[in-house]
C-alpha cells in the first residue's frame, strides 16, 4: 500500500530533516509496556512504519513489511546519550520514525523519539509523545503484548495538507510568487558563519549537530513577558528581536545590515475543517521578513515591526500563498532563507507523569519526566539534566498523577495544570506567536553552527 507525497512534502525527502522529542526520566520504567505503547502507535499512524519510495512525478509513503517496521530501542548510554541519539539518522529507505530508551544511569534514562519531517510537523511530534505516555500508563500493569498488524486502507492514509487549502486563483498565487521574489531580490539577507570548534579545525566528515540552550527562569520569564505586554507585543517577537540584535552583533561593524527572520506558521488552527495535532502530517509553512539592523536599533522597536509584519501577513492568508508556493522554492531558495528561525508554537503541554500500577512504596518507584520539542534536528531543543530541578520546565510529584494534556493551537489558552503534589513545579509553556505572553515561564534556545558540510 502506498500513498503519493505532494509536491510539498517531496521537499523534505532531500532534506532529510526530522523532529526529534526526549523526556529525561528518573524511576522505575516497564520497557516491554513502553515497546507495546509505541507499537500501537506504529499501528494507528500507517506513516511511522513507512518509507519513502522513488514513484512517478516523486515519491510516495509504503508500508514496511511487519518484520522491519519501527521497534522500541533499548540501549546503555551515559551523559552523552542525548546528543548521540539526536545525530542518530533516520536511514534511508527506512522507518520514518525511531523511539529509543536509553538507560542512562542506576535510576536515570532517556527517551528520545525521532521522527521525519515529511510527515510530522512540531504540533503532531508533541502530541505523539504525550500520547506514548496516555498510552504506556494504560498498558503499566497488564501484560503486554505485541500489536497485530492492521491492514491499511488508502482512507487511513492522512492527506497532504496542500489539498486541505482554500480554493485559490492561480493567477493571484502567480502575482504572490512575483511579489516574493521581487522583495528577496530587493532585499538580501545576510547569514552568519558556522561556529567551529577553536580547538581543532572543522572536519566536513563529521556532519554532526550540536545544540546549545539558554532556560529562562520563572523570574526572568516574568520580566520578559511584563516587558512584552508593556511594549505591546508578543512574547514571541520580543524574542525575535533580541536574537535578531544577537546575530547582528556578531556581524562585522555598526551600520545596518539586512537580516531575515523567519516565523514559522501552524496551518492546522487555520483550516477549515481544522487538522487535528494528533494527525501526522507536516501542516506548517513560514513567515519571512527582512529587515535593517544596525547596532543602535532598539530591541522593542524591532519587536513591534516583527510582530506587527506578522500579525498582518496571518490577517492577509499569506501563509495559504506560502504553502502553494513551496514548490517553487527549489527555484528560488531565498524565500526560505532567514539569519534565524524562531519557534512560534504558541503553549504546548508536557506529558502527563505515567500513572504506576500501584502506589509507589520508594524513592526508586518516583518518576519525573519533562519533554522538549525540537520541530527540527537543526534546531533541536535539549532534555535538561533531570537533577536539574530549579528548571521552571521540570514537572515533579512524589505520587503518581496522570491529567490528560492536549498539544496545539487550542492550548493556547487553557489554563496552566499542575500535578497534586506540593512540590510541583510548572509546565513548560511556549510563547505564543501573536496574542500575547503565555502564562507560564518559556525558554530560548540558540542553537550553535557548525561548518556545513
Amino acid at each position: 500500500m502506498r500513498r503519493a507525497l505532494c509536491p510539498v512534502e517531496n521537499l523534505y525527502v532531500a532534506q532529510r530533516s526530522r523532529a526529534f522529542l526526549s523526556c529525561a526520566l528518573r524511576g522505575d520504567i516497564d520497557s516491554s509496556a513502553l515497546a507495546s505503547a509505541f507499537d500501537a502507535l506504529t499501528t494507528e499512524h500507517p506513516t511511522l512504519r513507512s518509507r519513502i519510495v522513488p514513484a512517478e512525478g516523486g515519491h510516495a509513503l509504503e508500508l514496511l513489511p511487519e518484520d522491519e517496521r519501527p521497534r522500541l530501542i533499548l540501549k546503555e548510554g551515559g551523559d552523552e546519550a542525548y546528543i548521540e541519539e539526536l545525530n542518530v539518522p533516520l536511514p534511508v529507505g527506512g522507518p520514518l520514525s525511531r523511539a529509543a530508551l536509553v538507560t542512562t544511569g542506576p535510576e536515570t534514562r532517556l527517551l528520545t523519539v525521532t521522527i521525519d519531517h515529511t510527515v510530522t510537523d512540531g504540533h503532531s511530534a508533541i502530541t505523539l509523545m504525550n500520547a506514548l505516555w496516555d498510552r504506556y500508563s494504560d498498558l503499566v500493569g497488564t501484560v503486554p503484548a505485541q500489536t497485530p498488524p492492521v491492514p491499511v486502507a488508502e482512507g487511513d492514509w492522512p492527506r497532504p495538507v496542500s489539498e486541505l487549502l482554500p480554493p485559490a486563483d492561480a493567477e493571484d498565487t502567480e502575482k504572490y510568487l512575483r511579489r516574493r521574489i521581487e522583495e528577496t531580490s530587493a532585499h538580501p539577507v545576510e547569514l552568519l558563519a558556522y561556529d567551529t570548534p577553536r580547538d581543532r579545525p572543522a572536519d566536513p566528515s563529521e556532519h554532526r549537530i550540536e545544540v546549545r540552550r539558554l532556560v529562562l527562569g520563572a523570574e526572568e520569564t516574568t520580566r520578559l513577558r511584563s516587558a512584552a505586554r508593556d511594549a505591546g507585543v508578543s512574547v514571541h517577537g520580543l524574542v525575535a528581536a533580541a536574537l535578531m540584535t544577537a546575530a547582528r552583533a556578531r556581524l562585522d561593524g555598526d551600520g545596518p545590515r539586512t537580516l531575515g527572520c523567519m516565523s514559522p506558521v501552524d496551518l492546522r488552527a487555520r483550516l477549515t475543517p481544522p487538522v487535528s495535532p494528533s494527525v501526522m502530517v507536516a501542516s506548517v509553512t513560514s513567515h519571512l521578513q527582512a529587515v535593517p539592523v544596525d547596532g543602535e536599533t532598539d530591541p522593542l522597536d524591532l519587536a513591534r515591526k516583527i510582530s506587527s509584519r506578522l500579525r498582518e501577513s496571518v490577517e492577509r492568508g499569506d501563509h495559504f500563498h506560502e504553502m502553494r508556493i513551496m514548490p517553487r522554492v527549489p527555484a528560488h531558495p531565498t524565500l526560505q532563507m532567514g539569519s534565524v528561525i524562531v519557534t512560534n508554537m504558541g503553549a504546548t503541554a508536557a506529558p502527563a507523569s505515567p500513572r504506576a500500577s500501584k502506589p509507589p512504596t520508594s524513592a526508586s518507584s518516583r518518576l519525573a519526566s519533562r519533554t522538549s520539542p525540537r520541530p527540527a534536528a537543526a534546531r533541536s531543543w535539549p532534555a535538561s539534566s533531570p537533577s536539574t530541578t530549579s528548571s521552571p520546565s521540570n514537572s515533579r510529584t512524589t505520587r503518581p498523577a496522570s491529567p490528560r494534556s492536549t498539544c496545539g493551537p487550542s492550548a493556547t489558552t487553557s489554563a496552566p495544570r499542575c500535578w497534586p503534589s506540593p512540590r510541583t513545579q510548572p509546565r513548560h509553556r511556549s510563547p505564543p506567536a501573536d496574542r500575547g505572553p503565555p502564562a507560564r515561564p518559556a525558554r530560548t534556545v540558540l542553537p550553535a553552527r557548525r561548518a556545513p558540510p
